[in-house]
């Protein structure tokens, strides 16, 4: 495994962490009541101590953290500059939906590492504690005005063709990544898309919203 393939994927989950953070410390101001503004804040603590452990081990294997986040600023930051939520319902669907995706495709890749790094990007990654909290938000809100699910639903499709577009140019601009997608030596994106998109439709089901 080339160490420059795995300080690019530590440093693309590391940038992640960290703009993960910024956001839900942001977005808990959304929050309807003082429960859920502490329970996203606490969430966001826990993001920035992911982003602790993931520059750590960069900076043990000898690369600046934020040399192996540098690729990264620009297309992650692209994403969440185009899909500002507008309230909570938006705020607790783009953690549900948005983040879940981009964990999704993480995972694809983190299965080519070697240990530890491997157990180190699946650790970090959104526990389901996460994503059941966004999930029973989106049921709670749905159930307060049905209508509410039309408009959720066509939110999250746009944030995952937001996400699928960055992370198309991800894959297109770093081949060291590309080669970790790589299965039996042939890189398949749209089969790795496909499997994104059949996890997210199984998602959408869950929370009550339509595909």
């Amino acid at each position: 495994m080339s160490a420059f393939a795995v300080a690019d994927l530590l440093g693309l989950v590391a940038f992640g962490e960290l703009l993960a953070f910024e956001r839900m410390a942001g977005d808990a101001r959304l929050a309807p009541d003082l429960r859920r503004r502490a329970a996203l804040n606490e969430m966001a603590a826990a993001e920035i101590a992911n982003y602790r452990r993931l520059a750590d081990r960069l900076t043990a294997l000898g690369v600046p953290p934020e040399d192996a986040m540098a690729p990264y600023v620009e297309p992650l930051q692209a994403y969440h500059d185009s899909t500002e939520p507008r309230d909570w319902a938006e705020v607790v669907t783009k953690a549900y939906v948005g983040d879940a995706i981009t964990d999704d495709f993480v995972r694809e890749i983190a299965d080519a590492l070697e240990e530890p790094d491997r157990a180190l990007v699946l650790d970090v990654l959104h526990d389901s504690r996460y994503a059941d909290f966004a999930a029973a938000e989106i049921r709670v809100a749905v159930a307060d005005d049905p209508r509410v699910a039309g408009r959720l639903s066509m939110w999250a499709r746009r944030l995952v063709g937001e996400a699928l577009s960055q992370a198309g140019r991800v894959a297109a601009e770093r081949a060291t990544l590309t080669a970790l997608i790589a299965r039996d030596g042939r890189v398949d994106v749209p089969g790795l898309f496909g499997r994104l998109t059949t996890a997210h439709t199984a998602r959408m089901a869950a929370a009550g919203l339509n595909n």
